[in-house]
């Protein structure tokens, strides 16, 4: 008689109809088939098997096997996962398929040990931000002075409130309660995020700018992953390298598509001039960097240099 398959549950937020959720659909394929079936991956999206914000304790304690989680859900656990929230930074990595293999993902894959977590997978999401409104575009950075604005966590904070806003830390699935609330005015998504969570339906305008970057992090729990056989850990990390490589392809097409398709649900699109960037890079950045040596220290400065590696 045939084993049993070895199961792995894997949970992650997005809704099905996310580019990144779809390549998370056949990363999990992948590993079933690399692994010659001995692996079951049950992937349980839009928060349907734990909140996002249960995932990394549930991997670490093993109550299930494995999660994706946005760098900026760990970022106020792991104060090092801010450096793609660098204004205007991380887009200008090219080749972007550099990332998962590289030293500054290397050293994020180690912070992510310490919690107990091992790191399997790197999908970039979006290099192109959407920063939404209602009535008008925001552009200038005057225009943000005492906007209550979708916030990304205390570091990245930073550099919105040296524009004046006020930013309202939340993750993109809460945003749209929180509009009807007036708990905030603004959000700030990735562009192809702006669709799949249907920012349109609360606001009519959009500032396009590659103001952050996002990715997307698969990990596991490494007593299960330490109980798999050679063959199996290489069909995980097989597949995590190849899902890499789809995510990239993915998300240039879904950002590519992404403006025309909010213009269509009745968006007013405005795509921001390089001027219009160096005017708030120029009070974004140094906030920002201040902000994150803070959080991060000497780790922090090193990881800068890593990235810069990448440009």
């Amino acid at each position: 008689m045939a084993s049993a398959a070895i199961t792995m549950r894997c949970s992650h937020p997005l809704p099905p109809e996310n580019h990144i959720a779809k390549v998370i659909d056949q990363w999990a394929a992948e590993v079933e088939t690399l692994s010659e079936h001995e692996i079951d991956v049950d992937v349980n999206g839009s928060g349907s098997l734990l909140p996002g914000r249960d995932n990394a304790r549930a991997v670490a304690a093993g109550d299930i096997e494995c999660a994706f989680t946005s760098n900026i859900r760990w970022a106020s656990r792991v104060p090092l996962m801010n450096i793609t929230l660098d204004p205007f930074a991380i887009g200008r990595i090219r080749p972007l398929e550099k990332w998962p293999a590289s030293r500054a993902a290397a050293m994020l894959d180690d912070a992510l040990s310490d919690q107990g977590v091992q790191s399997i997978a790197w999908l970039f999401a979006s290099a192109e931000t959407a920063i939404t409104s209602k009535g008008r575009p925001l552009i200038a950075p005057d225009d943000f002075k005492g906007v209550k604005i979708q916030g990304l966590g205390p570091v990245a904070d930073a550099a919105m409130k040296a524009l004046r806003a006020e930013p309202v830390e939340m993750p993109d699935g809460e945003a749209q309660a929180a509009l009807d609330a007036g708990r905030i005015t603004a959000g700030v998504t990735d562009v192809t995020s702006a669709l799949s969570y249907k920012y349109y339906e609360k606001q009519n305008a959009a500032t396009l700018l590659p103001l952050y970057s996002l990715f997307f992090n698969g990990y596991v729990n490494p007593d299960w992953y330490a109980s798999l056989s050679d063959k199996n850990k290489r069909a995980i990390l097989k597949a995590g390298q190849k899902a890499a490589l789809w995510a990239v392809q993915a998300s240039e097409i879904a950002s590519s598509a992404a403006p025309t398709r909010l213009a269509e649900e009745g968006m007013n699109i405005h795509k921001a001039t390089k001027q219009e960037e160096y005017a708030l890079a120029a009070i974004m950045q140094p906030a920002f960097l201040a902000a994150f040596r803070k959080a991060t220290g000497e780790a922090g400065d090193k990881l800068i240099r890593l990235l810069g590696e990448l440009g």
